[in-house]
């Protein structure tokens, strides 16, 4: 089964490590909001057209976290932390951090001269960049790769062992996605915002097969 996701990727994603969030289990459901702009008139009505006025989305749904699988599979970072990793790293998504970006600099480069592959001890950690605002991709299923932001997250803890680490959480997020404009220089998220406008578009034309297959089975025989 596909799994949604959410990562947050510097303006590259070639070379720092992304910071991806898959969901354990996929959201039962999700609410999606079309603010549709005021149609012009009359003399203003070709002008907007050609300034290619786009509807506003918004994503709302609530993702669930349990370490109750994971313990049973004896992974060391359940056991340690519970499901304290992912609610981290989605905290991370609107609260970048400096620190956390030389943290994980440092670490590579401790495993690297364990592995006899970094530079040494004369070689400085390079912190992984963080932008100051986080680019996000929201990813659910094969036709929806979206560039969104997050505007709100609400997270509730329902369970914890005993050293207080949370075993269970629901997360309620709401995105918006981004209308990218052609001048950005963010590569990554035309390139995703333009993949799932033709998906959809090729969706709807699909959908006239369906139609077709309506009026025939209308027509007498």
């Amino acid at each position: 089964m596909l799994r949604g996701a959410l990562i947050e990727y510097a303006s590259g994603l070639i070379g720092p490590i992304p910071n991806v969030v898959i969901f354990q289990f996929n959201p039962e459901s999700l609410s999606r909001s079309l603010q549709i702009p005021p149609r012009p008139s009359g003399a203003t009505q070709r002008e907007t057209t050609q300034a290619g006025e786009k509807t506003f989305e918004r994503i709302t749904f609530k993702a669930h976290f349990s370490a109750a699988n994971l313990l049973n599979d004896d992974k060391v970072l359940a056991r340690m932390f519970g499901v304290g990793p992912q609610l981290c790293a989605l905290e991370k998504m609107v609260l970048p951090s400096s620190k956390l970006a030389g943290l994980v600099g440092a670490a590579i480069d401790a495993i690297g001269d364990a592995l006899g592959i970094g530079g040494g001890d004369d070689a400085p950690a390079q912190p992984i960049p963080r932008e100051k605002y986080p680019r996000i991709l929201f990813i659910w299923g094969l036709t929806r790769v979206l560039p969104v932001t997050i505007d709100s997250m609400t997270i509730a803890e329902l369970e914890y062992d005993a050293m207080l680490n949370p075993l269970r959480a629901e997360v309620d997020l709401a995105l918006s996605v981004i209308a990218v404009d052609q001048c950005s220089d963010d590569a990554l998220a035309k390139g995703a915002l333009d993949y799932t406008t033709i998906a959809k578009e090729a969706q709807a034309i699909a959908n006239l097969a369906n139609t077709a297959e309506q009026v025939v089975d209308l027509i007498p025989l």
